[in-house]
Order: structure tokens, then C-alpha cells, then sequence
């Protein structure tokens, strides 16, 4: 297991002076970014290599969001490859070892000169060590079941700060695209829960066009591209009105 120790900062907190849901997400990806910078497989190594991992899905329950100057401590372990695949968990912990967030992430490994998924080998995950056990939580499938019938709920292009080291907009944005999507309705629920599938790397300047439906426990967001193709699918659950 890799981890490290954290204080929510200002800069991460939203309106209501807590850890916001982009910050969460940035503190997890920083994490998995650390350990294998530390290990000697990161950034430059990948790039060598002709090789990026690249996320398929997320999955993450939010049990509290820590408050402004809370401090905080980051895990994360891989625990599964399965063919062109790497399993890890994350988890985030309060002062106390208490669970904050608990969540499951999937990701590929892409041949980037023949700009296609390709099998992990040992030597590519030699440098983590040992697989850790699975993390005990409620797991979702990957895949997330798109209503019938969706709604647009805007448009916007593509920026240069929402692009990333692979040149494409990084996972964590299309999240909060689909926060943005969220109707009126929603102000003031808790988000206790982010599904975030992701099929398609939209780039600058592309145009992203939300379609947004209601569920049963709060909201999916279908964040596409102008020709209808799919980026990314995001669903979030929210606490019921008045809660």
C-alpha cells in the first residue's frame, strides 16, 4: 500500500469550506501518480517505453467530505490485472483512520506509437510489488446503463486547463462537466456517490455537449461530442431532497 498525509487547503474546499468532489478526485490521482513516480515506472518511464495507462472507469463512495484544515491521509494499492487491465483501490482516511472515501478504479495500458490497449506483463507492474487485498466496499459494474430518454443540459468547448500530460481532457474534468450539468433541483443534495465510465479522449477544442436524465437515486450525465459520440458517461448519486 502507498500512501500519503495531506491538510484539505482552501484552494481544494468548495463552497461549503469542504473537500470538494474535484479535489478528492485530484488527491487519488496524485496518489497513484506518486507511487509510481517512487517506483521508478512513472512519467518518463511510460513515455520511454511508448506505453500510458489510461482510465476506464471509476467508481467512488464518499462516506464525508473533510472539512477546510482536516487533515487527511491518501492510500492506494493495485490489487488485479486482468489481460490489457490493472485493478487498483484508493481510499481516503480522516485524523482518526476513519474511512472518508472509498474507491475502485480500472485502467489500460496503451501502446502509444500503435495507439492501442496491449496486454500487462509482469515487468510492467514488477516495480509495485506484491498485489494488495481487494478493498471491502459495495462494487458497481463498470459499465453505466444510459436512460432512454436524455435531456441536453449544455454545451462547451474544450480548454486548455482541462488538458492533462496525455494531451487529452483529464478524467477528473468530465466529473465536474457533469456536476455542472445538474439541475436546479440538485442545489444543496450531497453527492454520495461518482460512477464515471469513459469511452472516448476528447481533446482541445473539441465541443462537449451534456445530456443529462434523472434515476432513481439522483442523476447520469452523458458528456458527448458534438457528432454524438460518447467521451464519457458519469453518474452520480445524491441524498434525498430535504436529507
Amino acid at each position: 500500500m502507498y500512501q500519503f498525509k495531506s491538510r484539505v487547503r482552501y484552494s481544494e474546499t468548495g463552497v461549503d469550506a469542504r473537500l470538494s468532489l474535484m479535489g478528492i478526485m485530484n488527491y487519488m490521482q496524485d496518489c497513484s501518480t506518486f507511487q509510481s513516480e517512487d517506483c521508478g515506472v512513472g512519467l518518463a518511464y511510460l513515455e520511454e517505453k511508448n506505453r500510458a495507462w489510461l482510465l476506464s472507469s471509476w467508481q467512488i463512495q464518499i462516506l464525508r467530505r473533510p472539512a477546510l484544515g482536516e487533515e487527511i491521509t491518501v492510500c492506494t494499492w493495485p490489487y488485479e490485472i486482468k489481460g490489457i487491465y490493472g485493478l487498483r483501490n484508493f481510499t481516503l482516511m480522516d485524523g482518526t483512520g476513519e474511512y472518508l472515501v472509498k474507491a475502485n478504479s480500472c485502467w489500460f495500458l496503451l501502446d502509444t506509437e500503435a495507439g492501442k490497449p496491449v496486454r500487462v506483463t509482469r515487468e510492467d507492474v514488477d516495480a509495485y510489488g506484491d498485489e494488495e487485498p481487494k478493498l471491502s466496499m459495495d462494487y458497481a459494474p463498470r459499465k453505466i446503463r444510459l436512460p432512454e430518454h436524455m435531456e441536453e443540459a449544455g454545451r462547451l468547448v474544450i480548454m486548455k486547463h482541462q488538458i492533462d500530460t496525455n494531451h487529452h481532457v483529464n478524467n477528473a474534468q468530465y466529473v465536474d462537466m457533469a456536476v455542472e450539468a445538474l439541475p436546479e433541483e440538485a442545489d444543496g443534495r450531497e453527492i454520495t456517490e461518482i460512477r464515471a465510465e469513459y469511452k472516448k479522449a476528447a481533446v482541445l477544442g473539441d465541443t462537449a455537449v451534456l445530456m443529462r436524465a434523472a434515476g432513481e437515486d439522483g442523476y447520469v450525465v452523458s458528456v458527448c461530442g458534438g457528432d454524438g459520440s460518447i467521451f464519457a458517461n458519469v453518474e452520480l448519486k445524491v441524498t434525498p431532497e430535504g436529507v
